[in-house]
Parts: structure tokens; C-alpha cells; sequence
């Protein structure tokens, strides 16, 4: 089996040279001592856990699963100690406010740092990544006791936390979630209910795990306008952070799913436990939003990790694998066979599983990199936009990235063949962790239409605007003429992604439902331009560096885009075809004519 490996030269060659990241901070308030060195220092000691400590658990714990009884949970051998020593080292509260026992660091480094956990280890990786949602929601909307009691033990690790939104008969739609909250005397309120798909909702990491949970008051309007969201402690404490008598809480079962088997996917249920109002009364979903949007970026990153992982495998196996002689010629002529990498249409998946995690990283740093400007930038001016801007890229990003490490985890199989569906190879178990990443923090079809309805259509396409005003500002420079015609290639497929929402607006003036139909196939054309985008600024910066590569690297990012915009970014006319076609022929056949059995 072959390992994955952090691609700290990717990831730097993305970060400090795309995208700058070191001129980027000396612009922030309170990150102008962020250098080149410090950068390189923590994604280097980041790499180095993950490789040396969670690789070697992925497949075990993936073996392993977990496993429930009525005294808890308990997680794969391994996961608990790795747990531990990313608490004892810092890493939870590396972007986390110093105020509350964080380092205080740029809320990008924090992500940039992540990808190399998804790749080491998805499953585990996940409560890491809930415990962040929760303390930038606590953060965002507890009270200075909250944030002391909690805040300040999930920073440091001691404890952990869970988001705990749907329930069995609601799925996404939260607006029908029966979870009660009743007041009680003391200030507090007794939670009932239960909920469903709770990530690591129990474990054995921690003595305390604190959930983040969405329930309603008495009297509440109904539907999503009458949530409220509360901290439930696992084990009730005192204002001193001691651990008093067992809440409420209790972990009815787990889930046998199809992947991530290291990592708990609870049922939670809460009788009567005792929980504390986080934000304002009947404003719960609103402060939801600051978590979901923190799991969304997450779950990007996880997309680009799959398709890491998936090439990292399917390039090395590709090198070694002798099998059949090349159509136009003997290769290895010292071997009964040719290497098939030498096979174009190996080739063709190799390509597409580095354009993919490759474009896709570039995505993520892109959005990272907003993010830091929108809670750090010089003017209120300057944030609002860049705030907009991310809330455009986010869906994009959520939903097309995991698509795409879907597609590439399924190109790694069939790069290995035979051997790729078993599972010593290890590429069936990335397709099976992959899969959830579509699924969950909202679907493909959700986030499009976030993205189309409330987004685009709902700003009159002025959030687009800031987007492609800034594509086609970078198609006018000055291009060798290598690029132009790329450079001309997307100015041209930006004027046609106004035009195509601006059609679409129109029908669904008509008919609403146009909106849904068209969705899906709106967010993957977005997401096939903006990757385009990204893939001409790294072929512009490489084309000067060319001739002192040592290595082919830079010659290798010229050789990508190239492929990109030739064989890859041509998907966006047959998702612009689909997304004009209309609903008629969605809507049309009767709902018992799909099946006849």
C-alpha cells in the first residue's frame, strides 16, 4: 500500500506563491509577524503529525470502526492517543483567540494547515473540525461566562464539542425539528429530543463532550423562524469547569455506514438535560450558520484531500504497474511490459486527478484567503465585500469540490483496476469516505440552490459581479502568447456566465421551479470557471520559472492547465446546455411513472 504524504510543495507553491500569503498577512491586523519561515514551520510540524502519527491509524481505524455499548463509545485503537497529542501540542487552538487560550493565528493558516489531516486521517479529522465550528460559534455569540467555561477547554482540547441540528423526520429542513426547550427556574432550560447523524456525538477522547444543540422554546413560531440554539453539556459542571453528576445526554445508538468507520456517527438523546441559551432566543439557526459555514470551508478542503490521496496512490502504483507495451512504441524495453503510466488514457485520469486537487487547493487557499480579509481587513468597506464574496465561493466550493474528490477518489480505482476494488490497496476505502462529503453540511443540491436562488438571483446577480469583475480584470493583463487564448477563453466564458444567469433569472420569473432545475448544473459551470481562473494565475506565474526548473515542476503546471482547459473546463457548456433545458422535462412525468413494477 502506498501512503499519503502532505504536499507541503503544493501546498506552498498554492499559498506563498498563487496566492502570496506572506505579503497577505503583513495587510492584517495582528498577523504582521507571520513570515515566510514561521509559515513554512507550522505546516511543516502539521505534516509531520499527520504523517507519522495519523496515517498509520487510517486503514486500522477504517478495519476497526467503532463501537457502542450502553457505557459509551469507544473509537479505533490509536485515535484517543492522537487526539490527545494534537490537544497537548497546541493545534486546536492555533487559529482560536488568544484571549481564550489560543494562538491567535489567521483563520487561513488554520485551513491551509487542515487538508494535511484529511489526507493523513478523514475520520478522525472530524471532531477536530467540529470542535473548531463550536468555538468559532461560542466565540461569535456566548456570553463572557460561556466562553470561559467552554470556549476556553475546547481550545485547549480538554474537552470537545458536537453540532447537533437534524432530527430523523427532517433531514435538512430544520424548520420541522420538534426538540423542546423548557425554562426552568435557575435560568437554564431542560432540552428534549433526539437527533440523528451526530459526529462524534460520542467518543473516548475526552471526559466532557459539549453540544451545540437547536431546539425550540415554548411558543416559538413556527418553522425555521422559531429555533433557538443551546449549549447541553455531556457531564454538568460547575462555573469552575468541574465535572458534576451525568446530564440528560445519552447515545442511543451508531450508525453502520458506508465509510468513515473511525469516526462515531451517533443517535443523540437529550431527556430533560440540562442546556444554557447560546444567542438570542428564537435566533438559533442565524448563530447556527457561523458553524455550518466553518464545516463547509472544512468540507471543501476535504475534497481537495480525496483527490490528493487518490493521486498521490494512483501515480506512484501507475509508475510501477508492467502491463501491455505502449501503442506507439516499447517504453521499458529491459521489462516484459510497459509502466501504465505510458497509456494515454491513465494519463487522462492522472490529469484529471491533478487538476482537480490541485485547482481545488488553489479554491480553498482563494476562499481562506477571504475569509481573512472579511474578519480582518482595514475598512469596513473591504470586509463587506470580501464577506460577500466569500458567501458566493462557499457553496461553489462546498459543493463542487467534494464532487470533484468524489470523481477523482473513483479515478484512482480504475487506475488501479482489479486491484483498486479490493481493499488492500486502500483507494475503496477514499471512494467510501469521500462519498459522505457530498452529503453532509448540506448537499450538492442544496448548496445550489443557496447558491442560485438566495445568492445570485436574490442579490439581482450583483454577488456574481464581484467575482467575475475580478476574472475579467485578469484576462485584460498582459499574457505571453502561450495564455492569451486561455485568458481570452475565460473572459469569454465569464460574459457567458452573466448572460447564462440573467436567462435563467428571466424563467424563473415564469416559473419558479425553473430555479431548481437549473441549479446543480449552475453551481458546477460556476465552479468549472473559478477553477479556470485559478489554474491561469498558476500557469502565468509558472511560465517565467520554467527555465530554471530543476525538476519539471513548473513545466508540470503549464503541462496541467493546458489539460485543464482543454480536456476539463469544456464540461461547462454541457452544464450550461442542462441548466437552460428547463423543468418541463423534470416536472413533467407523473410521480408513480418513474418506476413500474
Amino acid at each position: 500500500m502506498y501512503n499519503y504524504k502532505t504536499p507541503l510543495r503544493e501546498i506552498h507553491f498554492s499559498a506563498l506563491e498563487v496566492f502570496d500569503y506572506v505579503s497577505h498577512y503583513q495587510q492584517l491586523s495582528g498577523c504582521e509577524d507571520i513570515n515566510e519561515e514561521l509559515f513554512k514551520t507550522i505546516l511543516d510540524q502539521g505534516a509531520k503529525f499527520s504523517n507519522e502519527t495519523l496515517v498509520p491509524i487510517n486503514a486500522s481505524g477504517d478495519e476497526q470502526g467503532c463501537h457502542w455499548s450502553q457505557a459509551g463509545v469507544t473509537t479505533p485503537a490509536g485515535f484517543k492517543e492522537a487526539f490527545k497529542q494534537y490537544a497537548d501540542m497546541g493545534w486546536q487552538g492555533l487559529a482560536s483567540d488568544s484571549a481564550y487560550g489560543g494562538q491567535g493565528l489567521p483563520k487561513s493558516l488554520g485551513i491551509i494547515d487542515g487538508e494535511s489531516r484529511v489526507g493523513g486521517c478523514l475520520a478522525w479529522s472530524l471532531c477536530s473540525a467540529l470542535c473548531l465550528g463550536a468555538a468559532n460559534t461560542l466565540l461569535a455569540f456566548g456570553s463572557e461566562a460561556q466562553k470561559q467555561l467552554y470556549l476556553s477547554r475546547i481550545i485547549a482540547g480538554q474537552w470537545t464539542a458536537t453540532m447537533c441540528l437534524t432530527e430523523a423526520h427532517c433531514g435538512t429542513d430544520l424548520g420541522l425539528l420538534r426538540s423542546k426547550a423548557e425554562p426552568q427556574d435557575d435560568g437554564s432550560y431542560a432540552i428534549s429530543g433526539s437527533k440523528i447523524f451526530i459526529t462524534y456525538g460520542e467518543h473516548d477522547f475526552t471526559d466532557n463532550i459539549i453540544h451545540i444543540v437547536l431546539a425550540r422554546l415554548p411558543g416559538a413560531p413556527a418553522g425555521s423562524k422559531g429555533i433557538s440554539l443551546f449549549i447541553v453539556p455531556k457531564i454538568n459542571t460547575n462555573s469552575a469547569g468541574e465535572l458534576l453528576q451525568h446530564n440528560g445526554v445519552s447515545c442511543g445508538s451508531i450508525e453502520s455506514k458506508m465509510g468513515i468507520h473511525g469516526s462515531p456517527t451517533c443517535v443523540m438523546n437529550f431527556d430533560k438535560a440540562r442546556g444554557y441559551l447560546l444567542g438570542e432566543a428564537n435566533k438559533g439557526l442565524n448563530c447556527m450558520f457561523t458553524f455550518m459555514n466553518t464545516m463547509r470551508l472544512g468540507t471543501a478542503n476535504q475534497g481537495v484531500g480525496h483527490a490528493e490521496l487518490a493521486l498521490q496512490k494512483s501515480q506512484r502504483y501507475a509508475r510501477e504497474r508492467l502491463q501491455m507495451r505502449s501503442i506507439s512504441g516499447v517504453k521499458n524495453p529491459s521489462g516484459e511490459a510497459d509502466p501504465i503510466i505510458v497509456h494515454p488514457d491513465v494519463r487522462r485520469m492522472l490529469l484529471t486527478q491533478k487538476a482537480i486537487a490541485e485547482g481545488g487547493r488553489m479554491m480553498v487557499h482563494y476562499m481562506a484567503q477571504t475569509l481573512d480579509i472579511a474578519e480582518r481587513g482595514s475598512d469596513e468597506a473591504q470586509r463587506q465585500r470580501a464577506e460577500a464574496k466569500l458567501s458566493f465561493t462557499t457553496p461553489i466550493g462546498k459543493a463542487f469540490l467534494t464532487e470533484l474528490g468524489l470523481e477523482a477518489a473513483s479515478l484512482g480505482i480504475q487506475c488501479y483496476g482489479g486491484h483498486g476494488f479490493i481493499r488492500e490497496s486502500g483507494m475503496e476505502q477514499n471512494y467510501r469516505d469521500a462519498r459522505i462529503a457530498t452529503l453532509y453540511e448540506g448537499t450538492t443540491g442544496i448548496q445550489a440552490l443557496d447558491l442560485l436562488g438566495r445568492k445570485v438571483l436574490g442579490s439581482g446577480g450583483e454577488i456574481l459581479k464581484l467575482t467575475t469583475d475580478d476574472i475579467q480584470a485578469f484576462c485584460h493583463t498582459d499574457f505571453s502568447e502561450a495564455l492569451t487564448a486561455m485568458a481570452q477563453q475565460l473572459d469569454q466564458l465569464c460574459q457567458q456566465w452573466l448572460e447564462l444567469t440573467g436567462q435563467i433569472g428571466a424563467k424563473a420569473m415564469v416559473n419558479a421551479d425553473e430555479v431548481g432545475a437549473a441549479s446543480v448544473d449552475y453551481l458546477m459551470y460556476s465552479g468549472y470557471v473559478m477553477l479556470a481562473y485559478f489554474w491561469l494565475k498558476a500557469a502565468r506565474l509558472a511560465e517565467p520559472k520554467v527555465d530554471q526548473d530543476s525538476d519539471g515542476f513548473y513545466q508540470a503546471k503549464l503541462e496541467t492547465a493546458k489539460f485543464y482547459y482543454q480536456r476539463i473546463l469544456p464540461r461547462t457548456l454541457s452544464h450550461k446546455e442542462a441548466a437552460l433545458a428547463g423543468a418541463e422535462s423534470l416536472m413533467g412525468i407523473d410521480e408513480a411513472g418513474f418506476c413500474f413494477v
